[in-house]
């Protein structure tokens, strides 16, 4: 069962949408599976009557996500759990390999993300070669692997969202090897888009702050970079620049992954989701 005090949602907080493909012979692959967004997104899916594929390298988190989406959500779709390492290129292609073993792959949802506070003179390049094999080259080659087997499908219909950030848009301080990754994953995007043929498409969603075990691990981080406290990391740093003055939820974020890649989606193609509060787009 997955522990209370890291889920929020219910299969009340999802969007269900109507879409023929979505069903149990059309699959997606999530990453990041076992906590936070990609937990929600897994779920998402699955209550939308997808059979999910989710991967993490936290595999009683994998058992604890299944448990919430088909014993206490009571999904109509499947999660399959798939234990991997995403800087594994074999775990990668065993991943893949495993998800067309149940169905159509049409969906890749790339998820998981690590962080690390450093000014860039101090950042380690071991941390920052992590990130970069979690968060880009990981994306890359799975998009690589999933693209055959969209383009096999009875229509060529499928869709590879990845989760960015307002720090592909922006940069903070400290931040360096999360920004840079985040940046590139927005140049994977247009990329995946510019070769998708219109019916494969390729979006990104830039959030503000989403209250997960990611954002939440690094508040004493930064609170020691910046010699403030942890509250004034929330309410400063994090929030001071939104308009709406509190943490997105996963279940939130999973929602637009649902959106992006139903048919009603069609028309976002190599583009954002910025749904950041009003934290690009406003200022005091």
């Amino acid at each position: 069962m997955a522990d209370p005090a890291t889920v929020d949602f219910g299969a009340d907080d999802v969007l269900v949408i109507g879409d023929d493909h979505f069903d149990a012979e059309s699959v997606c692959v999530v990453t990041g599976a076992a906590s936070g967004i990609g937990r929600a997104t897994a779920a998402a899916m699955a209550t939308n009557g997808l059979t999910v594929v989710g991967t993490d390298v936290d595999a009683d988190g994998l058992a604890s996500t299944k448990a919430l989406v088909e014993d206490e959500m009571d999904a109509p779709g499947d999660v399959v759990t798939v234990e991997a390492d995403l800087t594994d290129d074999d775990d990668l292609r065993a991943v893949v390999e495993e998800a067309a073993t149940h169905g159509d792959v049409r969906y890749l949802a790339n998820v998981a993300g690590m962080q690390h506070i450093s000014p860039l003179e101090e950042f380690p390049m071991d941390v920052y070669d992590a990130m970069h094999d979690v968060m880009l080259r990981a994306p890359f080659l799975l998009s690589k692997l999933v693209v055959p087997h969209i383009r096999d499908t009875d229509d060529g219909v499928g869709a590879i969202g990845n989760m960015c950030s307002i720090h592909g848009h922006v940069a903070t301080q400290d931040k360096a090897g999360y920004v840079t990754s985040k940046f590139g994953l927005r140049g994977l995007t247009k990329s995946i888009a510019a070769e998708g043929g219109g019916t494969l498409r390729a979006f990104t969603i830039s959030t503000s702050y989403v209250s997960t075990p990611l954002v939440e691990e690094q508040i004493p981080d930064t609170a020691d970079e910046r010699g403030i406290s942890e509250a004034e990391v929330v309410e400063d740093v994090m929030l001071g620049g939104s308009r709406v003055k509190e943490m997105m939820r996963p279940i939130q974020v999973a929602n637009l992954f649902a959106f992006g890649f139903s048919k009603h989606g069609q028309h976002l193609n190599g583009d954002d989701m910025t749904w950041d509060g009003g934290h690009l787009g406003t200022y005091e």
